[in-house]
């Protein structure tokens, strides 16, 4: 539950119908690809994941998408990529110090998503 003055400070914040959360709008544009909450959990977990573990993770993910969702977590700073110079490449996947900062966020969504969208009956972890 919020805390009554933060509460307070949101809504004064947003008093005009026009008001617009700029931290939210662009935390929105960050993660608002369909798989990059889940990349970002199991580079999390994993700790180092490689682009085709991923891909097996994931399940239904395209290459093409896949690639593109972990070029925008670079870009914004979220995920390191490393490329070993060997044949076949491999390109490992880590979390950078902005990545780790956000694993509390995610396991706290893992947690509200077990309370509340989740059904014992699903089996599902």
């Amino acid at each position: 539950m919020m805390a009554p003055e933060r509460r307070r400070a949101m809504e004064n914040k947003f008093q005009r119908n026009d008001a617009r959360c700029l931290p939210m709008s662009r935390m929105q544009a960050a993660l608002g690809g369909k798989w990059k909450i889940l990349i970002l959990w199991y580079v999390a977990c994993c700790k180092v994941q490689r682009f085709g573990e991923l891909s097996r993770r994931l399940g239904t993910v395209t290459q093409s998408t896949l690639t593109r969702q972990l070029r925008d977590l670079e870009a914004d700073g979220f995920l390191r990529r490393e490329v070993y110079p060997e044949v076949p490449p491999r390109v490992e996947y880590s979390l950078t110090a902005q990545g780790e900062s956000f694993v509390p966020i995610l396991e706290q969504m893992l947690r509200w998503s077990e309370a509340n969208l989740c059904r014992p009956e699903d089996g599902e972890q």
